[in-house]
This record gives C-alpha cells, sequence and structure tokens, in this order.
C-alpha cells in the first residue's frame, strides 16, 4: 500500500494572548490537495515538580517557526493526523474520527521537554513528557463542513492547560474546498427575549428544585506497574458563576459516568486528577509525611461559557490515614478551596500509597463516622458517672445527718 506523501505549507503569525497571532496549516497528499486546514491561537499552560518538590507553572506560545511534517492525511485504516512540531520538543497533534455524517477529534496529544532548562529550570523529572486528552476537541461536526469557534476552549490534561481561540478547521476536506461554516455554540448570539402581551394575571415563581446527592464514582491512577492511587467518592460543587452579569451561587454535581480520572504517583507525593469532560476538573493533591498521608491541595478549573477559572488552596489538612492503610468518610464533608468555591464530599474512600494488588487496603474511618459507636459509650459514661455523683452526694449526706444528733 502506498503510503500519502503529506506536503504541509505553514504560516506562523506571532501566537499570544495579548497580541495577533495565529497559525495556518494546509496539509496536502500526493496530488497536492488539502485533506486537513486548521487556524487558530493557542495557548499552553504547563505544572511541574521542581527539585525543592514545589509545584512551578511555566505558559508557552507556539513560535514562529514550526515543523509540521507528521501530519498525515490518512488511509484505509490510519486515522487522519495534524501534528505541529516547534521548539526543543515541543509538539501537539490533533487525530480524527468519522462516521457516515460527522467528523470530530479523538485524541489531543502535547509533548513537552523537561530537558529544557531554561523553559524549565530545575525540572525534577527530566525527559519528554506527554499529556493526552481523549475528549473531543470540537465536537461532531458535519461533513464537508468548517468548524469555527471565536470563542476561548480549553481543554485540560494531566500537568497541561491548553487554551484555543480563533479556530478554524475542517477534516477530510474534499478536493481542496473548504465546506460551509459549522459555528461553535459558544459563538451563537444571546436570543433576544420574546414580547408578549401583558396581562393582569400573576406570573407563578419557578420552584427550585432540591440538587440531588451526587453518584459516588470510583476512579484510580496507573503507572507502569499498576493501579497506585485508589479513589471512590461523590462530588458536588458549590460555586458562585456570573449569569447575565449577577452572581449566581450553583451546585454542579460530578458525574462518574462521564468523568475520567488521571494523575501521577510519586515517593511523597501523588496526585488524582478528574475532568468530567464538560466544565469541570478538580486535582487532588497528597502529601507523604513520615508515616502518614493527607490531602494537601485542591485545584478546581470550571469553564462557564468562553470563560475560565482555577481556584486552588495549598492549605489543607484533611483525610489523614497511616502509609499503607486507606481513608474512609462516609459523612458529606465540606472542602472550602475558596470563600465562592466549596466541595461537599459524599461517601470517601482514598488511597494514594502503597496500594497492593489493586484494591483498598485496612480502612482508618473519620471520626464522625465512628459517632454512631461512640454516642452509647459516652451516653453510658455520663450516666455511671451521675450514678456515683449521686451516691457519694448520698454518702455524704447521711454522714452530716449523723453527726448532727451526737451528744455534746
Amino acid at each position: 500500500m502506498d503510503r500519502l506523501l503529506c506536503c504541509v505549507t505553514l504560516s506562523l503569525l506571532g501566537l499570544g494572548l495579548l497580541q495577533t497571532n495565529a497559525f495556518d496549516v494546509h496539509v496536502t497528499d500526493l496530488a497536492n490537495k488539502t485533506c486537513i486546514y486548521a487556524s487558530m491561537k493557542a495557548n499552553f499552560t504547563i505544572q511541574y515538580d521542581t527539585n525543592n518538590d514545589t509545584r512551578a507553572d511555566v505558559t508557552l506560545q507556539a513560535p514562529d517557526s514550526v515543523n509540521a511534517s507528521g501530519s498525515r492525511c490518512g488511509e484505509g485504516t490510519e486515522a487522519p493526523l495534524l501534528m505541529v512540531a516547534f521548539g526543543n520538543g515541543l509538539s501537539w497533534s490533533l487525530n480524527f474520527t468519522k462516521n457516515d455524517t460527522k467528523y470530530s477529534s479523538d485524541v489531543l496529544t502535547f509533548t513537552y521537554n523537561t530537558s529544557d532548562t531554561k523553559l524549565f529550570p530545575d525540572a525534577k523529572r527530566q525527559g519528554l513528557l506527554t499529556s493526552t486528552s481523549h475528549s473531543s476537541f470540537f465536537g461532531a461536526v458535519p461533513l464537508n463542513e468548517t468548524y469555527k469557534c471565536d470563542h476561548g476552549d480549553t481543554v485540560i490534561s494531566e500537568n497541561v492547560q491548553q487554551l484555543y481561540w480563533n479556530v478554524i478547521l475542517q477534516a477530510y476536506v474534499q478536493n481542496s474546498t473548504l465546506g460551509n461554516e459549522f459555528r461553535c455554540s459558544a459563538d451563537s448570539p444571546t436570543p433576544s427575549p420574546t414580547a408578549h402581551n401583558t396581562t393582569s394575571a400573576t406570573t407563578p415563581k419557578p420552584t427550585t428544585k432540591p440538587v440531588d446527592n451526587p453518584a459516588v464514582g470510583n476512579y484510580f491512577v496507573s503507572n507502569g506497574t499498576g493501579k497506585c492511587l485508589l479513589a471512590s467518592m461523590g462530588l458536588q460543587i458549590n460555586t458562585s458563576l456570573q449569569v447575565d452579569g449577577k452572581n449566581i451561587w450553583t451546585v454542579l454535581n460530578i458525574d462518574p459516568n462521564t468523568t475520567e480520572s488521571s494523575g501521577s504517583c510519586g515517593n511523597d507525593s501523588a496526585i488524582l486528577r478528574l475532568n468530567d469532560h464538560n466544565a469541570t476538573v478538580v486535582e487532588f493533591n497528597f502529601l507523604l509525611k513520615k508515616n502518614n498521608f493527607h490531602l494537601q491541595e485542591v485545584n478546581v478549573t470550571l469553564r462557564n461559557g468562553s470563560a475560565t477559572s482555577q481556584t486552588v488552596n495549598s492549605n489543607l489538612s484533611l483525610w489523614d490515614a497511616s502509609v499503607g492503610n486507606s481513608y474512609l468518610c462516609h459523612k458529606e464533608q465540606l472542602i472550602s478551596v475558596s470563600e465562592d468555591l466549596h466541595i461537599n464530599t459524599f461517601s470517601v474512600r482514598v488511597q494514594p500509597f502503597s496500594v497492593q494488588n489493586g484494591t483498598y487496603s485496612t480502612a482508618e474511618e473519620c471520626f464522625d463516622s465512628d459517632l454512631n459507636f461512640l454516642i452509647p459509650i459516652a451516653v453510658g459514661t455520663v450516666l455511671i458517672f451521675m450514678i456515683v455523683l449521686v451516691f457519694i452526694s448520698y454518702l455524704i449526706g447521711r454522714r452530716k445527718s449523723r453527726t448532727g444528733y451526737q451528744s455534746v
């Protein structure tokens, strides 16, 4: 089978959030016909560990010199691939899939090189690292139409936050001709309120339905030898979002059926990252001290329309248990991330270290989980104390009574 030779024409206008930058990519086949076209602006923020056991951030923008020779049109069972490489070991790629009527992105991969000491000073782990997201970059688009989105779209993957905007993209281009525009929902104008004839009738007020408790999901993180972190919990985000210019307190349940878990396991730290592929990414950072672990930091990223916000609390000391055991708490708990964002957790069980055979070890329960057991003991103790106190009072009173009848 002959392979297609992809000839790529790239023009890059400097990329950055404050400048007018974009890159254009034409991937062509042997007949010099365009099969993939892409134009967009992008920004990448990478978090990495340093030798001082701290976390550092670096923000990248695409340079004005790139290499897209790894792109391909796709043939037979081989999926089309858009790949752009730049700098010292930096690249991102996007492959595509389709059915009879629509196409979409499949896997978005970003690769960075922590051996570049200028870009990643004092990096603890060095080498080429890859961060992958299996969420659709732009949703499903009708075949022979061009996806276009001016609003920003954030893709969160392991240790990397990617921001794309002013996107124009089409895969499976026919005869080098781009199709009609398929606009993203974020670009759709807000519909104007429809005028209605007013009457004297009173408009009923909507009734707010209480939010149900979230479903409990089972999550894990794997390394080269198997599962290294286990977690199960129900998560409910309580936050203040701006809607129509007003701050509205909103409750969001994390659906485990649409949530992907990822993260990392280290000797003295571990990360559990939960991405619901809708608007929420929650990251739990665990720290090991001496013979105990605890939850040190919670990082929440929310997307509200085109706006993305990130809230962090790195001064926590929760979910404490001995290394080699798991932490268990059946009761509802509240994690305060900021004044405007709280997380309610339900039926939490976590083990971020020393996981054996992919199963939980002995559980250390939180205080309130044992409360039902302690209450009878406490009540019994109080009753015994009261009986003893009454008995002592009786003896003292009887002694005084006898003393009063003695002759002088």
